[in-house]
This record gives C-alpha cells, structure tokens and sequence, in this order.
C-alpha cells in the first residue's frame, strides 16, 4: 500500500503553498484550513500532513489552535510539523487527539540530544524526521539555513538513535511540480534502513504511478501539495487507486 498524504501548509492562519519552501513565492489557497481537511476526509484520505510554516521559520509552534481545530474537525491520524524544537512542545502536540506522528526538522539535526529527549517524551514510533535535501545538503529552519550535513549519513544517525520513518524532501522540487525525486528517495531508503514518505514535485497521477512502480518495501507513502489545490490531482481518485493493496 502506497498512502497517499495531502498536505497542509500553515501560514498567518492560512492554507498556502511555498515554491522551493521560499516564502516570497506564496501561494493562499484557503484562509479556512479546517474547511479544506474536512474536504480531503471527504474525498477518502485516511491522514493528512500538517506543517506550521511559520512556526518553522519562527522556531516554536504558531497554529497551535488551528492544529487543534483541524483534529476536531477532521477524525483522521495527523502528522504534524514545524517549530517543534523541543520535547514540551513536542509533549504538547502530540498531546492533540488523532496526532500519532511528530515531524522533527531542525531540532534533529542541530541538537541530537534534543532529539533524544524528544523520542523518550513522545516515543519512538511517534516520531518522524523530516530530511529536507538542498544542493545535496540537509536544510533546517524553514529550509532558510543550509547546513554542511549528509542527508544518508544523518539518516543513518537518527536510525541509531531509534527514530523508523522520515518524510524526504528534495528542495529544488518542492512546490514546483515538476516531478518527485524517486532515485534519491529511493537511495535514501536503501541506506538508511528508514522507512520513508515522498514528498516534493508531484504533478499527476503519472508520478504516483511512478512511484509504486518502484514497489520499494521502505517507500510507504506520498505527500500531495499543490499539484491538488491546482487541481490536476484528484485526491479522491489518487486515494482509490493507490491506497491500496495491489
């Protein structure tokens, strides 16, 4: 089964969409975030993807409420990131019902005993890393700051440290629907020994084919940005046809 995440961009209270994670390059979609996860639990998702962009940037949750009013309104697992640098505010969010995922960005890769503390408060199958890849370096704080670190070898490092699942990102393709990066997805996965979700650059059912054309045992599943809000992927079909069993 290849799940299928549509994704939820958080920004001045906002549904937007980033080119390249570039906050000049914002797109608004909907100023009622609650509205558009209750229209893709409609359409068949069975989880969405929820990231506080400016709590990213900020370094500390900002759409706390907003988070909270979407798990109200939308009864499906949540996986949420951005600003969760620390193991109260991770406690925090993942104290939201229906949040069984923490995604974990900057926090991982600039403090590794912060992400220690953080898989002992909110436990190790609750805990995702985010691995953000820019000019074949992992980014941090909202993608702003590039760092000198390996994206393998920094998988490899939170894999010893306990954490089973990470969300790769190629920066480049983010936002740009021009296609995911499934080769370097693909290789992260057979190094690292993580189980991982794909994310960046989709544009079309083709895409997704391509992606569970790969029957990778460790890719599980896709997150689904902009090419839905564009509307050239029907969430409701990409659930039916790929989030199943085959």
């Amino acid at each position: 089964m290849l799940e299928i995440i549509p994704a939820i961009d958080l920004s001045d209270g906002c549904v937007v969409r980033l080119k390249r994670g570039e906050f000049d390059q914002k797109t608004i979609y909907s100023d009622d975030p609650p509205a558009v996860a209750r229209s893709f639990v409609s359409a068949g998702a069975r989880r969405l993807h929820i990231v506080d962009l400016d709590g990213a940037r900020t370094g500390e949750p900002i759409h706390l409420e907003m988070i909270r009013k979407i798990a109200s309104e939308a009864p499906v697992p949540l996986e949420v990131g951005g600003g969760i640098r620390t193991a109260t505010v991770a406690k925090k969010i993942g104290g939201i019902p229906t949040v069984d995922r923490i995604i974990l960005g900057t926090a991982a890769v600039e403090n590794p005993q912060i992400l220690k503390e953080i898989l002992s408060a909110a436990g190790k199958k609750h805990v995702v890393i985010s691995v953000d890849v820019k000019e074949g370096k992992v980014a941090t704080r909202g993608w702003m700051a590039e760092t000198e670190s390996d994206p393998i070898e920094f998988g490899r490092s939170v894999y010893e440290a306990g954490v089973r699942m990470a969300v790769y990102t190629d920066v480049r393709q983010d936002g740009m629907m021009t296609g995911p990066n499934v080769e370097a997805t693909r290789l992260f996965a057979e190094a690292t020994g993580l189980e991982v979700i794909v994310s960046g650059g989709i544009s079309s059912l083709t895409d997704l084919e391509l992606i569970k054309s790969e029957g990778h045992p460790k890719i599980i599943g896709v997150i689904v940005g902009r090419a839905i809000y564009e509307g050239v992927v029907d969430i409701a079909e990409a659930v039916r046809v790929f989030s199943h069993d085959s």
